[in-house]
């Protein structure tokens, strides 16, 4: 595999090799020495899967304090934009966000670290979306920043009009007034 981090640090693209032949594909989604390696160690506790379909926007979703979770998410089915926004007060990219095509043909994987608020806009027909997580889901500390928030200023590829969203996404937080990371 081949990782490479991008202009947030601890924001990672993590392009696999992939082996092809007429049977099909073969590649290493997670090898735990070679991510420590690269990344350190992360205790991955959980998997999540969501399908979704064209359109539908999730995020910008992180959990809050001791419930705050580092992610490795990736594509199984169908194509995604991904996008990691930084909302660690200290950080020298604080409010800046990342975005990353995520599909089934690309195999690429993101890792996401602690501090991060994280989304996904669905390009395709449909897209099935597979995450690793080191600290489980906790409601009570679940929060979510407004996907269209001028401040950060998100490029999304599907005109709003066109998204879906849940009502919690559509009610989220503008970045001034959210809860952040220090």
């Amino acid at each position: 595999m081949e990782y490479k981090e991008t202009d947030i640090k601890g924001v990672w693209v993590i392009e696999p090799k992939v082996f092809n032949d007429a049977r099909g594909y073969f590649f290493e989604a997670w090898k735990k020495e070679e991510f420590e390696s690269h990344i350190g160690s992360v205790n991955f506790v959980q998997d999540n899967e969501s399908k979704s379909s064209r359109g539908v926007l999730r995020g910008l979703h992180y959990q809050k304090g001791e419930f705050s979770q580092a992610k490795l998410v990736r594509v199984i089915s169908g194509t995604v934009i991904d996008v990691a926004v930084d909302i660690r007060r200290s950080s020298p990219t604080f409010g800046r966000y990342v975005a990353v095509e995520l599909s089934a043909e690309n195999k690429r994987q993101l890792f996401i670290p602690r501090g991060m608020a994280h989304g996904f806009l669905v390009l395709s027909d449909e897209a099935v979306f597979t995450y690793k997580v080191d600290n489980v889901y906790a409601p009570q500390a679940e929060a979510s920043i407004r996907f269209d928030d001028p401040t950060i200023g998100i490029e999304w590829p599907i005109d709003p009009a066109e998204m879906l969203l849940s009502p919690k996404d559509q009610n989220g937080k503008s970045l001034q007034d959210a809860e952040l990371f220090e």
